[in-house]
């Protein structure tokens, strides 16, 4: 994978009942490890480690994780040693998964699994445990309670504003809105920052996919200087109860998308995202108005959710 991926397809998509202009960024399409938002992150987490001069990453993320998936893989092709530490799910379990088996069977590359409650302390145990072996290890997320690394992981989304400015210049189109699927606030407070050094005009509005919109709004706070907090717009309505979970009109959406336009969504992250931004356009009244979907990946998911389905 190069140090700058080529831009992404932007392109529009249609026209709804009020006249606004629906236009999306294909991110999935990043020509790496099944794209997505984290493919780009995880570049700047291994950029960040090269240049401080650090031997082995330490990753983090359950078994769906999208970034494992991107950083591990990111990790196999610079032939840099990695592992992941992997928290249980909610309910104590732990699900295989397309990008479990990816990093697992695929990639050969070790979940350290622990406790969701001791994360802190696994990733201490496992750095000594690495500097016992000689290593300088790399922890993504900074110190034990995963404070400290944030300015890297926005670099990504703050640089792909920049492209949605330079192809909206090229399709002669001025943004009023960006849409996207919100969960770690990574992408959304780059964003965020792209918009505040261009000094941009749009609105973004994540969909959160886990929290609600007031712990969701503290998450992306972490990534953003003060000057920015006004910036945030969350919609909270449309979560279904939480991370991974969706409902029959999120689904009615995927196979739409997919139907109509050959595109796969995912009901964790784009699925929920796109379903949302439909909603809250119409709930809203808005008109006349060019709004971009960023599709920030995740197309393992959406074999995920076609595994699951009923109808198999």
């Amino acid at each position: 994978m190069s140090n700058k991926p080529a831009y992404t397809p932007l392109y529009l998509l249609s026209s709804d009942d009020n006249n606004n202009k629906i236009y999306i960024k294909r991110d999935d399409l990043i020509p790496f490890s099944f794209g997505g938002n984290k493919a780009r992150i995880a570049q700047e987490f291994v950029a960040d480690m090269q240049q401080k001069g650090k031997n082995f990453m330490v990753g983090y993320g359950n078994a769906r994780s999208n970034l494992s998936r991107a950083l591990t893989n990111l990790c196999a092709n610079k032939n840099i040693p990695c592992l992941i530490i992997s928290p249980s799910e909610d309910n104590g379990s732990r699900i295989e998964t397309p990008n479990s088996k990816i990093v697992k069977n695929i990639l050969g590359v070790q979940f350290v699994e622990c406790d969701k409650q001791k994360v802190a302390q696994c990733v201490l145990e496992t750095l000594s445990e690495l500097r016992e072996k000689g290593y300088n290890p790399y922890y993504i997320y900074g110190n034990e309670y995963g404070t400290g690394n944030e300015a890297v992981s926005v670099r990504a989304y703050l640089k792909a504003y920049d492209e949605i400015k330079e192809q909206g210049k090229e399709l002669n189109v001025q943004f009023d809105y960006i849409f996207l699927a919100t969960g770690t606030g990574m992408t959304q407070a780059g964003l965020i920052l792209g918009k505040q050094k261009n000094n941009g005009a749009e609105k973004i509005v994540g969909i959160s996919v886990a929290r609600e919109k007031a712990k969701e709004v503290e998450v992306i706070k972490r990534y953003i200087n003060s000057d920015a907090i006004e910036e945030i717009e969350i919609c909270d309505k449309y979560l279904c109860g939480g991370y991974g979970a969706f409902d029959s009109g999120i689904e009615k959406q995927i196979i739409k998308m997919f139907k109509c336009y050959g595109i796969p969504l995912d009901p964790t992250y784009t699925g929920k995202g796109y379903y949302g931004m439909a909603k809250y356009i119409k709930e809203c009244n808005i008109a006349n108005k060019n709004i971009l979907f960023l599709h920030t990946g995740g197309t393992p998911l959406f074999f995920d959710w076609l595994s699951l389905r009923k109808d198999n």
